[in-house]
């Protein structure tokens, strides 16, 4: 018998394949040429909600301890879901996890495939195997807004010397924004300061060995909301 959740498979692609030609936005590692949007790395081809991206099969994040990560629910099963969180294996949550009481078989009624959760990382063992709950200050699941992923390495710098970077960005866009240590990061606002705090964030990843990173980035964000640059000069 076919689960009525079961994910479709997987689909690996090069650079150079095409992803789509039916109107979606182009995502990360995309690019487009001729009206039809093409992979840029080697990786797993991935559509949420209007746009295609797609998901570098190389430099996964490696879940530690502690972390807080936003995730994505990739698969149902009757007591748990399985989140995709930018690790090379999925994480199962348990519906011990989840500030909810969730009767057997009804997990899709409180998360469903293509939710975007806020979790954090209870336990890795030897084996690498993962534990992650919901069941702490702050952990909930996303809705609305837009996901911005960017190497986890380069997580610290988005955020900044006590947060002052990602501090800054908040403060210029009048955008909520939660960075996860696994290199997604939430942001949700007005859309023209979405799509600059979105494009502010990227900067940083493309960027983040330049001196006068943060200077860049004020300048940017001035330069596209020119009234973030006045609220600025006037504090």
């Amino acid at each position: 018998m076919e689960r009525k959740n079961a994910r479709p498979a997987r689909e690996v692609v090069v650079p150079g394949d095409v992803l789509d030609d039916s109107g979606l936005k182009s995502g990360d590692n995309t690019y487009v040429l001729d009206g039809r949007i093409h992979a840029s790395v080697l990786g797993v081809k991935n559509v949420f909600q209007n746009s295609v991206s797609v998901i570098p099969l190389s430099g996964r994040y490696m879940p530690t301890t502690g972390d807080t990560v936003i995730g994505v629910i990739e698969d149902i099963g009757p007591s748990n879901w399985l989140v995709n969180i930018n690790a090379p294996y999925p994480a199962p949550l348990h519906v011990s996890e989840v500030p909810w009481k969730v009767e057997f078989g009804d997990t899709s009624r409180y998360l469903n495939l293509g939710h975007v959760v806020m979790l954090k990382i209870l336990m890795v063992d030897e084996s690498k195997k993962i534990q992650v709950t919901m069941n702490d200050s702050g952990l909930r699941r996303l809705e609305g807004g837009r996901i911005v992923e960017i190497p986890y390495s380069k997580v610290s710098r988005v955020i900044g010397k006590s947060g002052s970077m990602i501090q800054t960005i908040k403060n210029l866009t009048d955008c909520r924004i939660f960075v996860g240590q696994n290199g997604r990061i939430w942001v949700d606002g007005d859309g023209e300061n979405t799509d600059v705090a979105v494009q502010a964030i990227e900067i940083i990843g493309r960027e983040s060995q330049s001196n006068n990173l943060t200077e860049r980035v004020k300048e940017f964000i001035g330069s596209k909301l020119p009234q973030a640059e006045n609220d600025e000069e006037e504090e």
